[in-house]
Parts: structure tokens; sequence; C-alpha cells
């Protein structure tokens, strides 16, 4: 297990999860979380290749913080079939503010354990990554 600077280490589990989705495209998303009595993250949730954005976020708690990758397929102005892995930092208004410290500062950390992330995004609310964000932010 890699340790953070925050003190939190990542589960090897994410990477291996993580290069699933990219290498073999196994997964659409993988929402990881921070357990904090064992300080490390983990994966929370993954999504088939077959599920969609509306399942993502379905799959994200209203008042928790989590960290997740999408793997975002869209069609180029050139109709060309394309895909970007995004990472989201979701810490939602209604989180700890506890919560939301923690994952701020293990953020960097656990990003540069997952090799091939493309875009991000923070969001604390759903209208900062919908799919217009998505869209938007891929070309």
């Amino acid at each position: 297990m890699a340790n953070a600077a925050s003190g939190m280490a990542v589960n090897d589990e994410c990477k291996l999860k993580f290069l699933e989705l990219k290498a073999k495209r196994t997964y659409r998303y993988i929402i990881y979380k921070i357990e904090e009595k064992q300080k490390q993250v983990v994966v929370d949730k993954v999504g088939e290749p077959a599920n969609c954005y509306d399942d993502f976020t379905a799959n994200l708690p209203a008042d928790e913080c989590r960290y997740a990758v999408y793997d975002f397929d869209f069609v180029t102005e050139e109709n060309c079939q394309k895909s970007r892995i995004f990472f989201i930092a979701w810490c939602p208004d209604t989180s700890r503010v506890r919560s939301k410290m923690i994952y701020a500062s293990s953020k960097e950390r656990f990003k540069r354990e997952l090799d091939g992330i493309q875009i991000e995004l923070q969001a604390t609310d759903p209208t900062e990554m919908g799919l217009d964000v998505f869209q938007s932010r891929a070309n």
C-alpha cells in the first residue's frame, strides 16, 4: 500500500481496478471512499461497462465525499468515437467538514496513484458534473 501525505494509504485494489478500467475497459466507473478508521482509500462501488451516467450519479451519496473515475465516451465534431477518463472529487456542501478536509488533503496523492487520468472535476453538487460539463471538458 502506498502512503499518502495526509496519512491515508491507498489500497492496492484501487489501482488494480483503475488499470482494468483504463486498459481493458472492464468498468464504466469506479467510486472510491476513504475508510477513516483504517486510514486508507478503498473501492466503494464499480459500474459495469453497460452502466450509464445516471447509474453513476445515483451511486454518489448526497451527503458524503467520494473520489470517482468515469470513462466518458463521446463523439467529436469530426464524427470520431473517443473516450476520456475523468477524475471527480465529489464533496457535497452537506458533507461533514472533517470529511471534506480529509478528502481535500488526500486528493493529489491519491490522484498520482491513478496513472492515466485525463481530466479532473471538482463537484459540490450534481450540476457541477452534469453530462454537459463532461462534454465541454472532453473536447
